[in-house]
């Protein structure tokens, strides 16, 4: 009855809620619906502002290229030799004159009246009405021509209201003017004339051949072009303005504007009209009033909501039930999420009697291998699929009351609920079974692999933490035996995790203060028996635990997400004492961790210009297990570290999987056969074959062979025989600190390895120190 009474509760809040938002959400509509009426009109109201402002700009650049055109038709006559010497203050050629001045610019381009002034400003020809007229008739016009006529004499601003030299800008076209316009002088005005508004140009009459004729104080060409009907249609015309006129007085009709004319010298012109372009119209208009409906008909349905509450309430219930599933559930896997799984937990653990009995809670939390790989190569989105394949496969592997859950990034966690006492192992088993068949990813097949933590519970005294944590430390314990495994949590597994996280601790320590250091291996040339090279080898001697094997700290150093800094101090610190032995070659591990870092090659570039080594003298080993993970990425990796100069190796030959292919794939510069192929020789035939096809086959494409761990002369008269390049091992000396080195390349008499040796001969080279 509780639950019922609490649902109907929340039922009546949710009512509530939904009413208030209703009513919300009408205000929200009205309001957004008075804005957007607001802004259709003032949308339409800027459209038609910004159209006409348009029209008003381009009848003043209307005008302008009025000038300059008026302009151009008076330079056409004005600057010429002839005009010069033909029209001058003692004669005037008339004919001359009509002609080409009086009749050309009135008959041709309808200037409306033409003058001639000297150097003085005094009148010698006019033209005006088709006909030619005595000078003097040119008084009259003269008040309301001096300012244009000083701005040409002077050559600066007058009172006038200043124009754009757009004629200046025409006459750039003309590459034979040059001289011309630095003689000329022009302007042009609308100006009122004798009660008329009037575009009038001045321009000075200069020689453009013989330039003595250049008078010190040239004649002017004046026109005037009287703004009549004729010339607002011709500008209407141009311009594509509809029903361009000039009128006195404003219009008072609808969608004409008129331009109230203000000459140059700021007197009343009269006004300009015309039908304007209205592109917002159909906004004011049309638009305006439909979505004035449009909103009256969104405010009917917003009350009209409210008699839908309770069916509102009904579908709010379910969304709210969907949030709480999505709250509970990985958005990507659609598995239960990491508290959903704890729920699950201790819920089973829960049932479970406190003395334990035969159900068993087994918990596997399930590692995927390499992950970051895949997003780095393929890319996030393939990171995803790979996500959602690996969960419908361990789905389709488990029971349906078992429970799978993501638990975070690639990692998923499994609890099982059996009778039997191999669940661990029969789970495991299922586990494998999920990851036996390759994943087709975004067109790509790959080969994944899980490392798997398993811990058992079998009474409800153990906690769900402490069940977690156990097959945390059991999932540690994976990993650190090499991935692709599943391991059953032990007592002892703490234990040795928490050794773990102290050598951890300590390893951080020693790198920051530079408690590591070196030792270096000789590497003998089989031909001269003279060391051709030594491979850097880290070592820890721990101030209370003594010397830590690497095969110890590397690991961990490799899963703390230290190899980067630690191998760039090897690589630094390699670098640094190959200053000492500058004639040898530096052989120095890469780790896969190291290998793989996204910025290897930044690092050994940087370390070049830090310690200006010859990249050349270093050789780079790499094991075959970096090149199996990712071909393409390894591929450009190493040609780009070869780019760089350095030399490289595959280190470990023949304990990887299809070696042989790898020589064809990836071009080495040396191959390091394995210490277990060069102790099998004198144990199996099939051994000597393998080492005798690698040798032949490595040769074959060009790479030098280096025998590794040599430990008799049994095994050192073989490999020369087979043909290696170099040989390394405890036979010639075991790894020797720097000065021991020193010592050893100072005494060092060479001895050519190939030369026959009795069984019972001496080392051909004696550790140091």
């Amino acid at each position: 009855m509780r639950t019922i009474s609490n649902l109907s509760a929340h039922k009546r809040l949710s009512v509530s809620n939904l009413r208030t938002l209703t009513t919300l959400i009408a205000v929200g509509v009205s309001a957004a619906g008075a804005i957007l009426l607001v802004i259709i009109a003032y949308a339409g109201w800027t459209s038609n502002r910004s159209s006409l402002e348009r029209e008003r700009m381009l009848l003043q650049n209307g005008i302008n290229r009025k000038i300059a055109r008026t302009l151009n038709e008076q330079k056409s006559v004005a600057w010429w030799d002839d005009a010069v010497t033909k029209i001058t203050d003692e004669a005037i050629d008339l004919e001359f004159a009509d002609g080409e001045f009086g009749v050309f610019l009135t008959e041709t381009y309808g200037h409306d009246e033409v003058y001639i002034l000297n150097g003085e400003d005094k009148p010698l020809y006019a033209f005006s009405r088709h006909r030619r007229r005595q000078p003097e008739s040119f008084e009259p016009y003269r008040p309301y021509l001096n300012d244009i006529l000083a701005e040409v004499r002077t050559g600066k601003p007058s009172i006038l209201k200043p124009r754009p030299d757009t004629f200046s800008e025409d006459q750039k076209t003309y590459r034979t003017m040059g001289e011309v316009l630095k003689l000329a002088r022009w302007s042009g005005h609308l100006l009122s004339v004798n009660g008329r508004t009037a575009l009038v140009t001045v321009i000075t009459i200069v020689p453009t051949i013989d330039l003595t004729l250049l008078e010190p104080r040239p004649k002017v060409l004046i026109s005037i072009k009287y703004v009549d009907e004729g010339f607002i249609q011709d500008l209407g015309h141009t311009l594509l303005l509809k029903d361009l006129a000039a009128i006195p007085h404003p219009s008072p009709r609808d969608g004409v504007y008129s331009e109230q004319v203000i000459t140059d010298e700021g007197t009343y012109g009269g006004y300009i009209a015309w039908t304007m372009e209205r592109p917002g119209q159909v906004l004011l208009t049309s638009i305006l009033p439909l979505v004035g409906l449009g909103v009256l008909g969104a405010g009917l349905l917003a009350s009209g909501m409210m008699r839908r509450l309770k069916r509102s309430a009904e579908e709010l219930a379910g969304r709210e039930q969907q949030s709480h599933y999505d709250a509970r559930h990985d958005a990507l896997s659609d598995l239960p999420n990491r508290m959903h799984f704890a729920e699950k937990l201790k819920s089973a653990l829960s049932a479970m009697p406190d003395t334990g009995g035969e159900d068993v809670a087994v918990v596997a939390y399930v590692d995927i291998d390499r992950f970051k790989d895949v997003n780095d190569t393929l890319g996030h989105h393939a990171g995803d699929e790979l996500i959602k394949a690996v969960a419908r496969r361990l789905q389709m592997q488990l029971r349906p009351g078992d429970v799978l859950s993501r638990y975070g990034g690639d990692e998923f966690a499994i609890l099982w609920v059996s009778h039997s006492a191999s669940a661990a192992t029969r789970l495991a088993e299922r586990i494998e079974r999920a990851f036996n068949t390759r994943f087709d990813v975004h067109g790509q097949s790959l080969a994944v692999t899980a490392s798997t933590g398993i811990a058992l519970a079998s009474s409800s005294t153990t906690s769900a933490d402490e069940l977690m944590r156990q097959a945390d430390i059991a999932l540690y314990e994976a990993k650190t035996q090499g991935r692709n495994r599943a391991v059953k949590f032990a007592d002892d597994m703490a234990q040795r995790v928490e050794e773990r996280r102290a050598i951890e601790l300590d390893l951080r320590t020693a790198l920051d203060q530079n408690q590591l250091r070196l030792n270096y291996q000789p590497i003998l040339s089989c031909q001269s028996g003279e060391i051709s090279g030594v491979e850097a080898l880290l070592r820890w001697r721990h101030p209370v635990k003594g010397e830590i094997p690497p095969g110890r700290f590397i690991s961990i150093a490799e899963q703390s997400g230290m190899m980067p800094e630690l191998g760039t101090w090897v690589l630094r610190r390699a670098m640094e004492d190959w200053w000492r032995w500058p004639h040898l070659q530096v052989s120095v591990n890469l780790s896969p961790v190291q290998f793989r870092q996204s910025d290897i090659l930044d690092v050994l570039q940087a370390l070049i210009n830090e310690t200006r080594v010859t990249p050349g003298r270093f050789v780079l080993e790499i094991t075959e297990g970096v090149l199996m993970e990712s071909t393409d990425r390894s591929s450009h990796t190493l040609d780009a570290i070869r780019a760089m100069g350095f030399l490289s190796a595959l280190d470990d030959f023949g304990t990887g999987y299809s070696s042989l292919s790898y020589l064809c794939h990836f071009k080495f510069d040396k191959i390091k056969i394995d210490r277990s192929f060069v102790a099998g020789m004198s144990k199996s035939d099939g051994y000597r074959k393998i080492v005798n096809s690698v040798v032949t086959l490595g040769k074959g494409l060009g790479m030098a062979i280096v025998a590794e761990g040599v430990e008799t002369a049994e095994e050192v008269r073989a490999m020369s025989d087979f043909g290696c390049n170099e040989l390394q091992g405890y036979y010639f000396s075991k790894p020797l600190e720097t000065e021991a080195m020193l010592r050893l390349l100072q005494t060092h008499a060479a001895k050519p390895i190939a030369t026959p040796q009795p069984e019972d001969a001496p080392p051909l080279l004696s550790a140091v120190g």
